[in-house]
């Protein structure tokens, strides 16, 4: 009979009993660990599972296999010793300042001090809506402190949930699974800023702090080293903000219930379920040796289920419709929503799903995010391109929750959206990374002036800062890629540098330079430093076309140095920076062209002129982005959506910018991987209605043309011609491609369940 994942045979329990019988008095306490020992029963770092036993003997008593000696009663609790930090906790004032200005910040591990202990009681029970405890099973508490200000909040860390549908599916666990490794799951039971504290960012960066201690001091603790964390946010109360800004995924909702509703009552609250792998293998780990994304579930049908396949919006048919409204306006990616879903009733169903406040880009963009990571972890260097653009909604001025998005007081009003993409080192677009999407407050316009005297944290600019936090943390879940940033000159950032370099396994830095800065312990600044260096190389690049003017190709000298610079004069509690600077420097430019100039800032060490080249293509790779982003707004046509408000135009911006994330992959796939069938990227159905309209035949062939025959194909529905000095098919005319090839799918679909049925039959 197995019992807390322990087998008591009717030997042992028939043991259990006439130990009893021989001493009436044994208390359970001893009489559990005595069972332990016959057992052998003991936690990984040995000592001996008495709680564990003690549960496992109360339901053999419950099911009336043995009978238990009669409980003690429990002496009366004695209050709790008065803290010498009561005064500090009851007076506590309003703590409103920037990052900074509380450092050095510490995560103190409570163990045998009584007087931590007490303080953490005291917060907890005062300020935190569940109070001090009890904490479930193995725990660990933890104080956040200020030299400055003291103690600010606290967490907890404890147990997993036994049962949790919506982890357990993304896990993809068996009930085998759960009983052999739950215990490598841990929950954040309890964290808590306190209300006086309103400091930005503070909650996501304690966090972050926490969680690279926890799993030493957990293993250490338990002999068990952790793989996966689990949180949960009760929907009614907080929105989960920094969760997600610390890259913890969201994996689903609880059902109302919890470990004591046996009569399926379902009297507690909603909460959102998130969690956070601590290993990039953990399904491997938790599963005993699955590789790969929820493997409990069947492989995708398709991209749209493959991407956002993952999701979990706290029903089913929502994620249904979102994977529904992808393929339609992917299906028809310039038209407006009521033309992309093609009948009202799907249009309704559209602007609900977009008029839910739940479906969040955020929680929409989740499964992309862990598709993204997939296929991060199959390359051996990664260029993390991050970028800005401004999305222009001036032609729909009633929509609120709007911003001004230039510096000037004008009349523009949209969003600010912020993204990074994953590119392979041939430039075929991996995936996002990272989306960030605000408006700016109105009173912000015209304030450029006097932000330089902000905090970083109080700036437009953290925006990089949080890119970077978002890199590292992919970067620890895949150890065998090496991820590189590549960002232009707004991004010469001093404090993104600095926080590159103070994670010695995060992402490598590749920024233009912008400012020049001061080199230490000598008189010169960096651009004249560099550019007294021995020339090391002439290297050729493609410079793309730019609005009337041609692609061509640049010559560019290479110089490159190692280099310490000081920080800013306005910044002087930042330390020194050692990194490499590269000088690229066009000659011979053509007469109506400014010249090349580039000074590139980085990370990776550069000994070589070889090195140098690799790290000048690395950069020209963040022209990328930018081809992105004209897909997004001339493919997807994003700023031409009407939607009301801010919340709905971002929910519908998550999903635009996936499917012009599709149209681009394709773009590069079909460039990269020619000769692979087009099954690859077209339904059955797509590309025999393709080559049946070119080849003016209705019965397709028995074998599918290649990638890059059909690519060519839907490019010609878009205006490609294919002539010798065209090249090859670019975004444009693929997605106006597509737009048409849905119809030509339809109307072949038609036609031939009438005259040929059998084609519709998809082959095994």
């Amino acid at each position: 009979m197995q019992v807390c994942n322990q087998t008591f045979t009717p030997e042992i329990i028939e043991r259990i009993q006439g130990f009893i019988d021989s001493d009436p008095a044994i208390s359970r306490t001893r009489l559990s660990f005595e069972v332990c020992r016959w057992l052998d029963w003991r936690s990984p770092n040995g000592k001996l599972k008495g709680m564990s036993c003690r549960v496992a003997l109360l339901r053999l008593h419950e099911r009336g296999l043995i009978i238990l000696p009669k409980a003690r009663e429990k002496p009366p609790r004695r209050s709790k010793q008065v803290s010498q930090h009561s005064s500090y906790i009851e007076e506590l004032s309003s703590i409103d300042c920037n990052l900074d200005d509380i450092r050095p910040l510490e995560v103190i591990k409570i163990e045998n001090n009584k007087e931590a202990s007490y303080v953490w009681d005291s917060l907890m029970d005062r300020y935190h809506y569940l109070g001090s405890g009890p904490l479930c099973g193995a725990q660990i508490r933890y104080l956040i402190h200020s030299e400055r200000y003291g103690y600010l909040g606290g967490f907890a860390f404890s147990a997993a949930a036994w049962r949790l549908e919506v982890r357990d599916h993304f896990i993809g666990w068996d009930e085998a699974s759960i009983k052999r490794h739950l215990d490598q799951v841990v929950c954040n039971s309890r964290f808590l800023i306190l209300p006086q504290v309103k400091v930005k960012n503070l909650a996501s960066y304690v966090l972050s702090l926490c969680i690279k201690r926890l799993p030493n001091d957990w293993y250490d603790l338990y002999g068990i080293e952790p793989v996966l964390l689990e949180t949960f946010v009760e929907q009614s109360r907080f929105k989960g903000t920094c969760y997600q800004a610390s890259n913890w995924i969201y994996v689903g909702t609880t059902k109302g219930r919890g470990r004591q509703d046996k009569e399926n009552n379902y009297g507690l609250s909603i909460k959102d379920v998130y969690v956070y792998p601590l290993r990039a293998n953990f399904q491997e780990v938790l599963c005993d040796g699955f590789q790969g994304l929820s493997p409990t579930r069947r492989e995708p049908v398709d991209w749209a289920e493959e991407e956002f396949g993952g999701v979990n919006l706290g029903d089913e048919r929502r994620s249904k419709r979102l994977m529904t409204i992808a393929r339609d306006f992917y299906a028809n990616p310039k038209a407006n929503i009521p033309q992309a879903c093609e009948s009202r009733a799907k249009t309704k169903a559209a602007y609900r799903f977009f008029d839910d406040t739940r479906h969040t880009m955020a929680k929409i963009l989740s499964p992309h995010y862990q598709s993204t990571l997939n296929r991060v972890g199959r390359e051996k260097i990664v260029l993390a391109v991050q970028d800005t653009t401004t999305l222009n909604y001036s032609a729909h001025p009633l929509t609120e929750n709007l911003g001004p998005i230039n510096n000037k007081e004008d009349t523009l009003i949209g969003l600010i959206l912020h993204d990074t993409m994953a590119f392979s080192l041939d430039g075929t677009p991996l995936g996002l990374l990272d989306v960030q999407c605000w408006a700016r407050p109105p009173e912000e316009a015209g304030k450029r002036k006097i932000s330089y005297k902000l905090p970083i944290e109080e700036k437009e600019s953290n925006k990089w800062l949080e890119s970077i936090r978002a890199q590292a943390e992919i970067q620890k879940q895949c150890p065998d890629t090496m991820i590189v940033n590549v960002s232009d000159r707004e991004s010469d950032i001093y404090e993104m540098f600095s926080l590159a370099l103070n994670e010695p396994d995060g992402p490598q830095l590749l920024v233009r330079a912008r400012y020049n800065r001061t080199i230490v312990n000598e008189q010169n600044l960096l651009w004249d430093h560099v550019s007294k260096q021995k020339l090391s190389g002439i290297c050729h690049i493609q410079v793309p076309r730019k609005k009337n003017k041609p692609s061509r190709q640049a010559r560019l000298e290479i110089r490159f140095s190692k280099v310490t610079l000081k920080p800013p004069t306005n910044k002087p509690r930042l330390k020194q920076l050692t990194l490499w600077a590269i000088l690229a420097e066009e000659t011979d430019p053509p007469d109506d062209v400014e010249p090349l100039k580039w000074m590139l800032l980085t990370t990776c060490e550069i000994d070589t002129f070889e090195q140098a080249t690799e790290k000048l293509d690395w950069y020209c790779g963040r022209w990328g982005i930018e081809i992105y982003h004209r897909t997004l707004k001339s493919g997807c046509k994003i700023e031409e959506r009407q939607l009301g408000n801010a919340d709905r135009i971002e929910a519908c911006l998550a999903i635009d910018m996936v499917v012009a994330w599709r149209i681009y992959h394709l773009t590069k796939l079909g460039r990269e991987t020619p000769n692979v069938p087009c099954t690859a990227f077209f339904e059955d159905a797509e590309w025999k209605a393709l080559v049946a309209y070119k080849t003016q035949n209705p019965i397709p062939p028995d074998k599918p043309p290649t990638l890059r025959e059909a690519t060519r194909m839907v490019a010609s529905l878009g205006g490609f011609l294919g002539r010798k000095g065209d090249g090859k098919p670019g975004t444009k005319t693929l997605w106006l491609g597509l737009q048409r090839l849905d119809d030509l799918t339809a109307m072949w679909k038609t036609c031939i369940s009438i005259l040929a049925p059998d084609f519709l039959i998809r082959p095994p």
